[in-house]
Order: structure tokens, then sequence, then C-alpha cells
């Protein structure tokens, strides 16, 4: 299966600037979506669409380290590159401190931007394969606050679909057999014949999936067991 385009959410109000970033980020294997103001950013990027956010800083209507500093007080974890015009050692560590996780001065060389988004995106990819939050397509799942989210909606989860699908999260693209399914999370050492695995994935394919008869992220290996793509 082709690894699925990384998501990213371009803020930025010259738009020279944003034409050449969205052109070269596409061609780059990007999805680009651009906000012009910092409240249209804030209203994006509180939802679980996007793997990065470009941000600049001088922004009309919020500027950027307002839009960081809401983002991050509101849970959201994407992680966040700051463009600014600005060199000062002060504005790099107000944005740091605010919950930037890089800051790039215009102007940039291309490669770097490019070099930059891959570090901040394998880094992601790396920790939330045992992190206490994860994103996936259209899902923001907190583990920590057992709070999951859809296209920004709380979803209901029991326990057991809790602990279910962190347990997929955890051992992303692995084969997992019922046995170790009943085995791991619900704590059964043998058992006989049993629906009960099938049944709460069912549940949370209903619950986390666009189409849950032709899953994407919950997927059915035939004969075998299941693996989580995301």
């Amino acid at each position: 299966m082709p690894e699925l385009r990384r998501r990213v959410l371009l803020v930025e109000d010259e738009e020279s600037l944003v034409v050449t970033l969205r052109d070269r980020l596409r061609a780059e294997g990007y999805d680009i979506e651009v906000a012009f103001d910092g409240e249209t950013a804030v209203d994006l990027g509180v939802k679980p669409l996007f793997d990065l956010l470009i941000l600049d800083v001088a922004l009309p209507r919020k500027n950027g380290f307002d839009v960081c500093r809401d983002l991050r007080a509101r849970g959201v974890q994407t992680p966040v590159l700051m463009l600014t015009a600005r060199g000062q050692v002060v504005d790099r560590v107000v944005g740091l401190k605010l919950g930037a996780d890089d800051y790039l001065t215009k102007p940039f060389d291309m490669s770097e931007l490019l070099a930059r988004i891959e570090a901040l995106l394998r880094r992601s990819r790396t920790v939330s394969s045992s992190a206490d939050a994860v994103v996936f397509g259209s899902i923001h799942a907190d583990f920590r606050s057992a709070v999951v989210l859809r296209d920004g909606v709380p979803v209901e989860l029991s326990g057991l679909e809790l602990k279910l699908l962190r347990y997929f999260v955890e051992h992303r693209g692995a084969l997992l057999t019922r046995d170790e399914l009943l085995e791991k999370v619900w704590g059964y050492e043998a058992m006989p014949v049993t629906r009960t695995v099938d049944v709460h994935v069912a549940s949370l394919r209903q619950k986390l999936e666009n189409n849950p008869s032709r899953p994407e992220h919950l997927v059915t290996v035939h004969g075998l067991g299941y693996k989580f793509i995301g």
C-alpha cells in the first residue's frame, strides 16, 4: 500500500511566497492547505487534519506567536515550523517557548525548508508510535486524557475500545492475531473460539473509519488477524 501523503497547513499572507511554497511542496508529495491569517489558522489547526503547520510570525488578525500559543493551550500537538523575517535571538526563543518545534528565518533556501520539514515529520512519526497521543486520518486520540476526536468532534469509546486502539497504534504495521489481542488487551491467557475481538474491531471501525466496510486503518489480514495502518 502506498504511503499516505502528509498534510501540511501553510499559514502565510504573502501571496507570492504561498504560490512558491505550495507548488514546491505539492511537487514533493505533500497535500497543502493555506490559511492567510492567524484566526483562520487557529480554526483549522485545532482540527486533527494536519501532520505539520508551517506558520509565519507576521500575520493579520493574529500573529504567529499567538496562533502557536493558542493551539498548544488547546492541546494541539501538531509539529510547528515557524517562519519569520526577523533574525533576533529573542524572537526565536519566544517562538520555541510558546511551543514551536523549529524556526526558520526568511529568506531561506528551499532545500533547508524541505530538510526541516522531513526531520519534523520523521520525529513526529517516531514519537507517535508509542506516545500518549496519535493522529491518523481524521482522528485525534489522546490516550492520557482518554479523549478521541473525529474531525474535531468527540467520539465515545469504551475503556476496552480505547485500550484496543492504543495497542493497535503502538504496534503500527504489525500483524496482530486474535490470540495476541485477547492476551494483551483482555488479559486472557487461553480462550476458546470467540468473536470478542472481531466485535470490538467492528465497533472501532464504525466509530473511526470513514467507510467501515472498507477500512483504511484497522485492516483485516484474512485468516490471520488485523493490522493498523496510519
